[in-house]
């Protein structure tokens, strides 16, 4: 649940009347979709707000906030602007296609990484010939931190290879995409570090994904316990940019532990000119593109929270606020 106020039911019988508004940014497209959905102009009714945007919207004097859609997967920067969360209003999140996406992003960092792709392109910018070895994926280990939506999708596109996938989570269970998954420890804790079932795959991972969203719990998670325990494998990070320390990520990287780094997130973005993850060795930022979300991705995500709420369900992609996602 969202908050002891959010009530599916409630929020379904006032959908009528409400007014919805869209984020005066966001594309045309998504603006005629939500419309099509609700079968009336933005902007029009007698009745409390629905907001379609990704920030908590301006609300006039008196004006009761029914529902926010956000047009993002990652709801931390909402969250954030708006603390406490008001209990009584229910707030859905768009993820789309983007697990798909990301999944496929994942792969093909993999797959460039087995046929050595960097080497061959370094080869042809020199003009020499030769045969590179190149690898399978059969059997290679790869570990995803976090086991939701992306994360699930994720080691489900690793697994078509026949990449052995362990999902790692606070609470560990079975979950598609994985062959197993782990529990976490409290890397993040004093004192603390990665469980031992974690710190066991980790030594032996060729490919560690972090794809965590960022909460309190996470921020700044992947430092130098879960780092330290790598033997040199490839970290890409899909996830937030402020679950990684970047000077912990740097230590691994100039100790070997970390042997190769493809950041598509940063603590900071965009990230200018003068920032410390440009200069990190072996090390690839791919500038935030590898999930992108789409006018359809918002519409269609819109549509199944819209007629779930019609029909008294609290709809799937529903943002716990407690846990931040």
């Amino acid at each position: 649940m969202t908050t002891a106020g959010a009530d599916p039911l409630r929020i379904g019988h006032e959908l009528d009347g409400a007014v919805v508004t869209v984020d005066p940014a966001l594309p045309e497209r998504v603006r005629e979709g939500v419309e099509k959905t609700v079968g009336r102009p933005a902007g029009t009714g007698r009745g409390p707000r629905v907001h379609v945007g990704p920030h908590f919207p301006e609300l006039a004097e008196g004006e009761r906030l029914l529902w926010v859609h956000s047009t993002n997967a990652g709801v931390d920067a909402l969250l954030k602007a708006r603390t406490p969360w008001p209990r009584e209003v229910l707030l859905t999140r768009t993820v789309g296609r983007m697990g798909e996406r990301i999944g496929q992003y994942v792969l093909a960092w993999v797959l460039a990484e087995l046929q050595d792709v960097p080497g061959f392109l370094d080869q042809h910018a020199r003009r020499t010939w030769n045969r590179r070895p190149t690898e399978l994926a059969d059997g290679a280990l790869a570990v995803v931190l976090g086991a939701g939506r992306i994360g699930t999708a994720i080691g489900t596109a690793l697994q078509q290879c026949g990449v052995h996938t362990v999902g790692v989570a606070r609470s560990p269970r079975e979950m598609p995409g994985f062959d197993s998954v782990v529990p976490l420890g409290v890397p993040e804790e004093p004192g603390g570090g990665p469980s031992p079932e974690l710190t066991h795959v980790l030594a032996k991972a060729r490919w560690v994904v972090n794809a965590l969203p960022l909460t309190p719990q996470t921020r700044g998670l992947v430092g130098a316990g879960l780092l330290g325990a790598l033997r040199g494998a490839t970290f890409i990070n899909v996830g937030r940019g402020e679950t990684v320390l970047t000077d912990a990520l740097a230590h691994a990287l100039d100790e070997g532990k970390v042997g190769h780094a493809v950041l598509d997130v940063l603590p900071k973005e965009p990230a200018p000119p003068a920032d410390p993850a440009w200069d990190l060795p072996r090390t690839t930022l791919t500038c935030h593109s590898a999930g992108p979300t789409t006018h359809e991705d918002v519409t269609a995500d819109f549509r199944a929270a819209w007629q779930a709420l019609r029909a008294g369900e609290l709809p799937a992609l529903t943002v716990r606020v407690s846990a931040g996602y």
